[in-house]
């Protein structure tokens, strides 16, 4: 048991393996990757999936909801603040079960359990065993397999950011249903295999900086994000919003970087008095520049 983890582990064959049943038609494995997962307008070779996050002393919690991006669906993250007395995963998972996303463009399908609980192992497996009622949604199998990745991109990034987890290693998380394995999931996603991030679910352009509705200081505002295209081209606009109307206030263009540790990373800064304000990220499509593709945006109020 790692320092932070709760909950006595639970037996080995229990966690990793369980008696799973044969496929049955319209029933997919947590770990088996789909092709309703991956994005299908993004220019470029994307990677595989968001790097996990880095340690950081501070008890907010990095949290993923879901968004829609042209005609699909990807995992937006948020940082959190979140109360010390759960250990780091559970409580980040508690967020995303029982709090809305501060985006108002954001949403999950997940119910608030009545018992969630986490453990970490030493081979880089997270433990989550919930109730039941965590999936009382009806949602399409489709958006079944994006919630469970976003339990484990949400999982396996607050593992990492408490600094719980070996991120040089590859992290799985193995999904308990009131202690058992083999339960389907909004009756479409059989649970009890280790998963691991899939790819192409993360979002192919998101804002890191500044969170939606913060609240910043004049002059110098820093905004950064992340697209899954390393060294892609991205335009960028500033909107000022006064009541209903929003007017074009700034706007350029950045390359996000193609360099190891901060590969698809940008950032920017520009020079904001006192109002309301959104910005608007897109990625640039090479056979039409005109076109937004994959817009995330944030707003914010400056002081």
């Amino acid at each position: 048991m790692r320092p932070g983890a709760l909950l006595v582990m639970l037996p080995a064959a229990l966690v990793l393996s369980g008696c799973v049943a044969a496929p049955q038609p319209g029933i997919t494995s947590s770990n088996t990757a789909s092709q309703l997962q991956a994005g299908t307008a993004t220019p470029g070779a994307p990677t595989t999936s968001a790097p996990l996050e880095t340690t950081q002393a501070s008890n907010k919690a990095p949290v993923y909801w879901i968004g829609r991006s042209n005609e699909n669906m990807f995992l937006y993250r948020e940082f959190r603040d979140v109360p010390e007395q759960d250990n780091p995963v559970t409580r980040a998972l508690h967020v995303m079960m029982s709090e809305k996303p501060l985006d108002p463009d954001f949403f999950t399908p997940w119910q608030n359990p009545k018992k969630l609980a986490t453990s970490i192992s030493g081979k880089n497996v997270i433990t989550v065993d919930l109730s039941d009622d965590a999936f009382n949604s009806n949602v399409d199998a489709a958006m079944a397999e994006r919630a469970i990745q976003q339990l484990v991109y949400t999982a396996t990034a607050a593992g990492a950011s408490a600094g719980l987890i070996d991120a040089g290693q590859q992290v799985q998380v193995v999904v308990l249903v009131d202690g058992h394995t083999d339960y389907v999931a909004f009756n479409h996603v059989r649970l009890g295999a280790p998963t691991s991030r899939s790819s192409g679910m993360v979002a192919p352009v998101w804002i890191v900086d500044p969170q939606e509705a913060a609240s910043l200081d004049d002059g110098a505002v820093k905004i950064s994000g992340r697209s899954i295209v390393p060294g892609g081209k991205l335009r960028w606009e500033i909107l000022r919003i006064d009541g209903t109307v929003k007017t074009s206030y700034q706007n350029g263009t950045a390359t996000a970087s193609a360099d190891a540790p901060q590969s698809g990373f940008f950032s920017l800064q520009v020079n904001l008095g006192p109002g309301n304000y959104e910005v608007r990220v897109s990625q640039v499509k090479d056979d039409d520049p005109s076109e937004e593709l994959n817009v995330d945006t944030r707003g914010f109020t400056v002081k």
